[in-house]
């Protein structure tokens, strides 16, 4: 099944087969994804494409300063002729939702929306209501433009379990692309190969892949080994652990495993990790990056054999 939902999302991005499966373990580990990249990449393409490849609604949220958070949970309207009020869902009533440019809202909204993520659940007016599973959400923000933004306070970047980008594509890629379009967008042709419950029976099976002790251990040593770098000005939370602990189950499953190994955990520590981590000010305008602290944590922790 992971292999047939991957080549379907292949069918429509081309080139991106590794961002693609850290998609679908992000999906299968029952976390969201942070889309940082510049316009034109394929990222609504990508949401789109994976919401018809499990059968699932799809919605888009455009995130602009004047988004109010009912208009994304939904909220009460007044019928007159029955002298009632009705709920009318937002967008967050989908399996796979797009909220492009998250970082152009304000934080209440934004809060309003990652309170969603953590808990799949909307409450209005004191009535708890439950959001479709499995419940997807891929985020967008543009790296270069920050005129009129709101960027994502740590504790919110926290909530993502993946971040990535796709990236241009290569010359023989991009080629393929305009040539495919000829006739219209592959995704209009794109068919359904799963559907929403075997997206949850998926994710059932990654809780039940085996993580020895050893191999928590090396996550845990690991996070500890990043957590006190001097280079930090906020290091990584308990969450970062679990999420490291969840991906690695999924990314196994998608290697047609039953078990996870320390490659899992160094695959994933980057896309995991990085964006969780906030440099001092010297390391941060000294040109140092998250991924090289994560590089050389990899290189200092011994591997479990």
């Amino acid at each position: 099944m992971i292999e047939k939902l991957e080549n379907n999302l292949g069918s429509v991005i081309r080139g991106k087969p590794e961002a693609i499966r850290l998609v679908v373990i992000a999906l299968l580990a029952g976390g969201h994804v942070l889309l940082e990249d510049v316009p034109g990449t394929g990222k609504t393409t990508l949401a789109k494409a994976l919401a018809r490849s499990i059968d699932g609604t799809f919605r888009r949220i455009q995130f602009t300063p004047d988004l109010l958070p009912a208009d994304i949970t939904g909220s009460s309207f007044y019928r007159p002729a029955e002298g009632v009020f009705e709920f009318r869902e937002g967008p967050v009533f989908s399996h796979i939702l797009l909220a492009d440019e998250i970082n152009r809202t304000s934080p209440r909204t934004q809060s309003a929306l990652l309170e969603v993520m953590s808990e799949g659940q909307v409450t209005v007016e004191g009535i708890r209501r439950l959001l479709p599973q499995p419940f997807f959400v891929i985020a967008t923000q543009n790296p270069v433009e920050y005129h009129g933004t709101y960027p994502l306070p740590e504790a919110q970047l926290d909530r993502f379990a993946i971040q990535l980008a796709l990236g241009y594509p290569t010359h023989d890629d991009e080629l393929a692309i305009l040539f495919s379009q000829n006739d219209g967008h592959p995704l209009e042709q794109l068919q359904s190969v799963l559907t929403t419950e075997d997206v949850l029976t998926l994710q059932a099976e990654v809780r039940r892949v085996l993580v020895k002790p050893e191999v928590a251990d090396y996550i845990v040593r690991l996070v500890e080994t990043i957590r006190k770098d001097a280079r930090l000005r906020l290091g990584l939370s308990p969450r970062a652990s679990l999420t490291l602990y969840r991906t690695a189950q999924a990314r196994a499953l998608t290697e047609g495993r039953d078990f996870t190994l320390p490659e899992d955990i160094r695959a994933l520590a980057v896309p995991v990790l990085s964006h969780r981590i906030q440099l001092d000010t010297k390391a941060k305008y000294g040109g140092l990056l998250p991924s090289q602290i994560i590089e050389q944590a990899l290189a200092s922790v011994a591997v479990p054999r």
